[in-house]
């Protein structure tokens, strides 16, 4: 980009932006002629994709400030009054622990007011599954949460729902994009002033009460609880985030034993004890498994900032814990809910769950074995909602969703993952399983005993700075040049491009079938062993991801033999994969 045209666009940021340090970046930038920190920061406006915005922050239209949210806003306001019919719109909105997301909020919130539709906001901060909750509880046409999930502390972001608490789908999330683009004039009003007219109303307990009664009713056993709450001790960590106030809440009232890491229980941007606060890795909930090996914990849980999502680690019998994946967890509630709706008697005449397309087979496989169907759908909860708005059509009975990278649902009250029912869901679990003396890890070994062992691992490889798009597109596109015939030495039986619609055989690629999911820069490859390998850029990161799902049958060797197995397939795939990516 020539300098001439970065500094236009930086002049003209300045003009618009209100906030004064993120105005005063830029300048600075500017007066120093720091041209590469320019570019990266105007070479492109920060897109507004069909889940909203997500970047680091500073001054810039390539990173998350007042005027990049204050537009969005604007546009989806213009959106909502331009299709939504009848009077008193009203919106929710909703902010974690990052950096500028109480500021973001309110801008948000005002904005929303100054053009007639009534915006309530948390007084602070909340988990964004409560704001899912309070769009459905409150009948609001749509919402906002300001959060970057489980990003490092650079970033912040900016999340799009709408009437049933589900993140915006087609058509809305493209008729939002559209306006956003077509912003010329943003339309604010002060606090007071939107107070004074009814347009900005304040909530907290009235949300936070029926949404921790909502959580707690979704269990199956509460007489348990009761009578074997005493038994279990859990270690919390909320990261820094959202979660301490509802995980704490929800646990003490079923009676529950919670030491939550004191060093991690108050809200931080800065996540200071953790490099990552996502609890997919280990390293971020070091803190949480010192204190549970040291307090001889039953299991222990962490959420992050937003508390949509779930990790778990649980005892390994000899002294230290075991964490379980994202796959495996999902597996465990699938398994539970499903035995219990049996046992108690209260199984749906359709019952129902939903996975995305890189979570693990072994959902298909459970469902089965208990009379359920399991649903797939594109990655991202959006897609999950979306399945579910179906369900509610065609009458089928909805009980369990779930993808890989730690995001569940056990309630169709909220409509976006829930890591705070998941929670309580896997303390029942814990306790249920226990009752029966078995561990949770016992129980997953029998699992895979049934249904094969499953082994689920993948890559991320990240592609910062202007070009970093360019080349996820070149990996893509060369996949569709030219298919690879074999993965870690296993032949490709077929091949699904999701992005072009069509799955085939390699053997009779003329006789193609139609795919019956929206079209995602996605690529799945279908070893002939059964494994499925899946590439696809992220849609909030500027990374390309692979996943690759391998079963192994249990045989006449036993588990060991089938782990073994199964790690040295997916070792020689993920060799493969690393040749193109580097």
């Amino acid at each position: 980009m020539e300098k001439q045209a970065i500094l236009e666009r930086a002049r003209d940021y300045i003009a618009k932006e209100s906030d004064p340090a993120f105005k005063a970046e830029v300048e600075t930038l500017i007066k120093n002629d720091n041209l590469k920190e320019l570019e990266d920061r105007f070479y492109r406006d920060l897109e507004f994709g069909t889940g909203g915005l997500r970047g680091v922050i500073g001054g810039g239209y390539n990173r998350m400030n007042s005027y990049v949210v204050r537009r969005a806003t604007q546009g989806m306001c213009d959106y909502i009054n331009a299709t939504v019919k009848g009077k008193n719109l009203s919106a929710c909105v909703a902010y974690d622990s990052r950096h500028y997301s109480d500021v973001f909020a309110l801008d948000t919130a005002l904005i929303f007011a100054a053009n007639g539709i009534k915006a309530y906001l948390f007084t602070s901060l909340r988990p964004t599954p409560e704001l899912s909750y309070a769009i459905r509880k409150l009948g609001a046409h749509t919402g906002v949460v300001v959060t970057a999930s489980h990003n490092p502390p650079a970033y912040n972001g900016y999340k799009a729902y709408w009437d049933d608490g589900a993140q915006v789908t087609e058509p809305h999330d493209s008729g939002i994009i559209d306006r956003v683009n077509a912003v010329k004039l943003i339309k604010s009003m002060p606090k007071d002033e939107a107070l004074a007219k009814g347009l900005l109303v304040m909530i907290d307990k009235e949300i936070d009460d029926p949404y921790i009664a909502m959580v707690k009713s979704k269990l199956f056993r509460p007489a348990l609880i009761k009578t074997m709450a005493g038994e279990v001790k859990v270690v919390y960590t909320p990261l820094h985030g959202t979660g301490a106030m509802p995980f704490e809440r929800v646990m003490g009232e079923l009676g529950l034993s919670v030491v939550t890491v004191p060093e991690q229980r108050e809200p931080d941007g800065d996540f200071p004890t953790v490099a990552f606060p996502n609890p997919e890795e280990a390293a971020a909930l070091k803190m949480a498994l010192d204190l549970g090996t040291k307090l001889k914990a039953d299991v222990v849980m962490a959420t992050d900032p937003d508390a949509d999502r779930l990790g778990i680690a649980v005892p390994d019998g000899s002294g230290g814990f075991t964490l379980i994946t994202g796959n495996q967890l999902g597996a465990l509630h699938a398994d539970y809910m499903l035995l219990s709706l049996k046992e108690l008697g209260r199984m749906p005449k359709r019952p129902a769950t939903i996975k995305s397309i890189v979570t693990t087979e072994l959902q298909v496989r459970i469902a089965k074995a208990y009379g359920a169907e399991c649903f797939d759908c594109l990655t991202g909860f959006k897609w999950i909602a979306d399945t579910m708005r179906r369900f509610e059509k065609e009458g089928i009975d909805f009980v369990y969703a779930t993808e890989e990278s730690y995001g569940y649902l056990v309630e169709d009250e909220v409509r976006d993952k829930d890591g705070i029912s998941a929670a309580a869901m896997t303390a029942e679990m814990t306790l249920y399983w226990r009752s029966k003396g078995k561990s949770l890890l016992q129980r997953l070994d029998e699992i895979f005993v049934q249904h094969g062992y499953h082994e689920e691992r993948g890559i991320n490889k990240y592609f910062e700075g202007p070009t970093g798009m360019d080349v996820m597109r070149g990996i893509m596109d060369a996949y569709r040049t030219n298919q690879p015939a074999t993965l870690g030495g296993i032949a490709v039986e077929s091949i699904r491009d999701i992005k072009t619609g069509k799955k085939w055989s390699v053997a009779a690629p003329a006789a193609a079938q139609k795919v019956d999911l929206p079209s995602s820069d996605v690529i799945q490859w279908y070893l002939t062993d059964g494994t499925l390998v899946t590439v696809r850029p992220s849609g909030t990161e500027p990374k390309i991801k692979f996943y690759v799902l391998a079963r192994t049958a249990v045989g006449s060797g036993g588990l060991s033999a089938a782990r073994s197995e199964s790690a040295a397939k997916v070792s020689a795939i993920l060799a493969d994969i690393k040749k193109v990516i580097g």
